[in-house]
This record gives C-alpha cells, structure tokens and sequence, in this order.
C-alpha cells in the first residue's frame, strides 16, 4: 500500500507541476528510488558509477548486489528488484523461455568480451595453415567462438547456424585450421600446445589474463552477447527506465569504463 500510495502522490505532483507552473518546484524535488540487481565485480561497479549520475537526474539507484546469478532475474520477476544489469541478450532469451518470465532488454550495457590469447602468436596474420586451435566445448561457448572466427574471416558458417553454431556448421576454413573443443577448466593449459585458445571474459579473469593487453583479437563491443539491462515487460515505458538507460549512457560512465577497465570491458553504444 505504501508503494501503491508513494506512486499516486509522484503522479499527482508530476501533474499538478503541469497544469500549475508554481508547483512544479515541489515536483521535481521527488526522488524515484530504483533497485537494480547485479552480480559482483564489474558489473556492481559500473552500477555505482550509474548511480552517480542518476542521483544528479533525481533518480536514486539502489544497487543489489548477489552472489547468485542465477537468483536475479527470479528477484525481477518477482518485484523484488526493480531492474538487472549482469547478463546479456541470449541468456535473458534463454531464461524467459525456459521460466516464462516477462522481462524485456531496454538498452546494452557493456560486453564483456570472448577472445583469442596465444603464446605463440603477436597477431592473426602469423597464423599458418594446419594450425590447431581450441576452443570451448560447451555449446554456448563454441557458438560463441565460432562466431567469433567468422567475423575474423577465419572460417564461414552455415547462416542457418546462427547463434547456435556448432562445428558441424562449419562450411568454410581458408587456413584448414584443426579445431580441438575443451571444457572450460582446460582451455588455459591449451596456451602451451595451440596455435591459440578462444576464452570468454569470466575465464579469462579468474586465469588472470586481460583481453585487451593479453589476447591478438577480441570480441567486437557490439558483439550479439553484449549484455543488457532488464526490466519486467510492464514496466518498460515508465519514465524511470529511460532515465536509468540515460544515465547508464552518459559522457561520465563512458569515461568510468574507459578509464577502470580500458577495451577489456567494451561499450556497444
């Protein structure tokens, strides 16, 4: 009730400020606090950094911070949170699928991005044919990376593949590149043997490597796993959602990103 009240006094200050130009001192001095769920790291401190610029915008962002991940978008769904930023486009798709959830992608956040790391190699233009390369065996991570070599020119899939890409849609590989899937847990050792190793971000954090000084390529920031920030579908319209996304967009958590994590963490807008 006390929600439900705090709502019809915003909307009955926003219209009074309207209709009395007086008034509209008093309308503007209400603050909408929202609840935005994250995960740790990266993620928490870019929120804090978009909490900053909102708390100038009269938005005030509480951030949520879990050890789960897997809790958040149950959190969202729920109503206990307002809002996520963790995740990105096609394990949201995939979540909502699977537990019929209404969540909707409002605007990218930051892509963490897969990339290639060698020990060998300074660049993709040392590689020669026959090279063996690895890459991660489980489904999500192979597509990942094979779509990662189609934009590199390296192999050609098939296009009904899409994100979903499997080696078995391989249709084209100019280098006759000899492809060994590893779990996860493995693809570090591969450094010593391949050509060169295909390692998402959170992998490559916990081995302690940084995309943008260790890896010869990397993800494009507007990569189609770019992560994105969430809202439940009825909420998508409101006028705090767009000022959330205005503030997650702004010159100065352009700057924070840049500036903390340099292109190992990318900005897609």
């Amino acid at each position: 009730m006390k929600r439900v009240a705090h709502c019809i006094a915003v909307w009955l200050a926003v219209v009074c400020g309207a209709a009395h130009p007086g008034w509209a001192v008093a309308a503007e001095t209400i603050t909408r606090t929202v609840r935005v769920g994250v995960t740790h790291g990266v993620h928490a401190e870019i929120l804090d950094a978009v909490k900053r610029v909102a708390a100038t915008r009269g938005l005030d962002v509480d951030v949520v911070e879990f050890d789960d991940a897997s809790r958040i978008d149950a959190a969202l769904a729920d109503g206990k949170i307002d809002a996520a930023s963790f995740e990105d486009a096609q394990r949201l798709a995939a979540t909502c699928t699977a537990k019929g959830y209404a969540l909707s992608a409002v605007a990218p956040t930051v892509t963490l991005p897969m990339a290639l790391y060698s020990r060998k190699l300074r660049s993709l233009n040392e590689l020669l044919p026959g090279a063996t390369v690895a890459i991660p065996a489980d489904p999500r991570g192979m597509a990942r990376a094979l779509v990662l070599l189609q934009n590199d020119t390296l192999v050609t899939l098939r296009a009904k593949a899409g994100l979903h890409a499997t080696l078995r849609d391989v249709t084209g590989n100019r280098l006759a590149l000899k492809f060994v899937a590893l779990r996860r847990d493995r693809l570090h050792a591969a450094l010593d043997s391949a050509a060169f190793v295909a390692i998402d971000s959170d992998d490559a954090t916990r081995m302690g490597l940084q995309p943008a000084r260790d890896s010869i390529n990397l993800e494009d920031a507007r990569s189609p796993y770019a992560n994105v920030l969430t809202v439940r579908d009825a909420d998508r319209t409101k006028p705090w959602v767009a000022q959330l996304v205005a503030a997650y967009h702004s010159d100065d958590v352009a700057h924070f990103i840049l500036t903390r994590y340099q292109d190992s963490v990318r900005r897609p807008w």
